[in-house]
């Protein structure tokens, strides 16, 4: 953090909304909310007042983060980043005591404690006095954003909302990977711009100031067709809107969402190809596919995420008609390097059908997966090797010939976690050679799964991309 083939068949060369939850691009851990009380955004008027405006924080709106720190989200305005890491004034307060140090590292609030805190964009992640947890210990935690203050006056008026729908056209909510370490906004604040040819599309999405871009009617390449997307940018697909032979490049950047988007006929690397440590990526709703009359070697894959790359969330996404679907990480001479304590990935309510293999394949890393729906596969589903460790959560499998696998190729093996949880629908047998694993990610997860048994109905219905004018 900043404050504290190709496998053998792979050849590696060379997105939605404007605003889901809280910060964009940054490098300090943190699991996500699922619905938090937002204080009056109103009362950031009184900032510059001589007698600070006091905020109270919810207990509701408080969640684990690691170890001694928890997480209060949202503050009003944005704090410290990568680029400013002292730039807030907040200042936190335990029954009207002062804590601190602020601009604390992440990892000295988990493992110390002992009041520090950190302002991180519009998070504040916090320990307590005493390393005691905000939630039992009866004490009131209140913050202002100038520092002047050391009295506690009365809060703020607050009303409760919930982040399912900010600013979304699709009403979906941003879980998982993405959402840990900071989170990803995309283009939130920026210009919003619609285009419907490729020179318009590659100059909408280039550099790294916020953006949204909206992606009208068919833009199509030719061949390998690369286009290299900036950080801070979301990526929209209209209604029918399709990316035909384009290969998006996400190259050493953050903060990108791609959504409600259909990818056909990626030729040689993937439709995405997250690369090169970038980080926070949300791909969503969207639809890839090719044939299965090119052969194996022509046609690209969906999704690849490699070499060191990190925090990303795949969710709710159609993948069909293609032999090889996903990668997460790559076989190269500085892999072992470049990947590892990286390619952390969630997957969840995809659906897969008429795929060959790899949904995904995981080489180094850890992802976790839940609520995905494969059916009917004539290779296998979801391989690991190379040390590389899945958590599978309520999937369900219909018609698969291997649903899980380590024996990939003679590669060193990988490890799953949770495989009793799934449902295995007339498939054939498991191939796992290595040890069961017990890791599960360290966000929570628990209150977000649905019964195994309800994944196809779910997930055939809410998968791919939807209605957006």
């Amino acid at each position: 953090m900043q404050k504290t083939k190709s496998l053998k068949k792979m050849t590696f060369g060379s997105l939605a909304l404007s605003a889901i939850i809280l910060i964009g691009s940054c490098s300090k851990n943190a699991d996500q909310p699922v619905t938090v009380p937002i204080n009056d955004l109103n009362a950031s008027k009184s900032l510059a007042t001589t007698a600070p405006t006091v905020y109270t924080m919810a207990t509701s709106s408080i969640r684990l983060d690691e170890g001694y720190a928890y997480k209060f989200s949202p503050v009003q305005v944005s704090g410290d980043s990568n680029t400013q890491p002292t730039a807030s004034t907040l200042q936190l307060y335990e029954n009207g005591v002062a804590l601190g140090p602020a601009h604390s590292l992440h990892s000295d609030i988990r493992t110390l404690g002992k009041g520090r805190y950190s302002h991180w964009d519009t998070g504040l992640y916090f320990s307590t006095s005493d390393n005691s947890s905000p939630l039992t210990n009866g004490r009131k935690y209140t913050y202002t954003l100038t520092g002047t203050t050391t009295t506690t006056t009365t809060a703020p008026t607050t009303s409760t909302s919930t982040t399912t729908a900010s600013g979304s056209v699709l009403s979906t909510v941003l879980t998982g990977y993405a959402a840990v370490n900071g989170t990803t906004t995309g283009g939130k604040g920026g210009t919003t711009v619609t285009v419907n040819t490729l020179a318009a599309f590659k100059s909408a999405v280039s550099g790294n100031s916020p953006k949204i871009v909206y992606v009208s009617g068919t833009i199509s390449g030719s061949g390998l067709t690369p286009v290299y997307v900036g950080s801070n940018t979301t990526i929209i697909g209209k209604t029918g809107a399709v990316l035909s032979s384009l290969n998006l490049y996400l190259f050493t950047v953050s903060n990108i969402i791609i959504q409600n988007v259909t990818f056909r006929n990626y030729v040689t690397e993937c439709g995405v190809y997250v690369k090169f440590q970038s980080n926070h990526v949300w791909i969503d709703h969207c639809d890839f596919a090719t044939d299965r009359s090119h052969g194996w070697d022509y046609w690209g894959k969906d999704i690849g995420v490699a070499e060191g790359s990190d925090y990303v969330t795949i969710s709710w996404n159609k993948f069909h008609d293609t032999y090889l679907s996903l990668l997460i990480g790559s076989v190269t001479s500085d892999a072992v390097t470049a990947n590892t304590g990286k390619l952390h990935v969630t997957l969840h309510h995809n659906y897969w059908y008429n795929v060959s293999e790899r949904e995904p394949t995981l080489v180094f890393g850890t992802i976790h997966m839940y609520n995905n729906y494969h059916l009917n596969n004539d290779g296998y589903s979801i391989g690991a090797r190379y040390g590389g460790t899945v958590r599978t959560d309520n999937e369900y499998f219909s018609g698969c010939r291997k649903p899980l696998t380590t024996n990939l190729d003679g590669d060193p093996v990988g490890y799953f976690s949770g495989i009793s949880t799934n449902i295995y629908s007339n498939c054939g047998a498991n191939d796992i050679t290595s040890s069961l694993s017990s890791w599960v990610p360290s966000y929570a997860y628990s209150t977000l799964l649905d019964a195994a048994a309800n994944v196809p109905a779910v997930v055939t219905a809410g998968a791919g991309v939807k209605t957006v004018n």
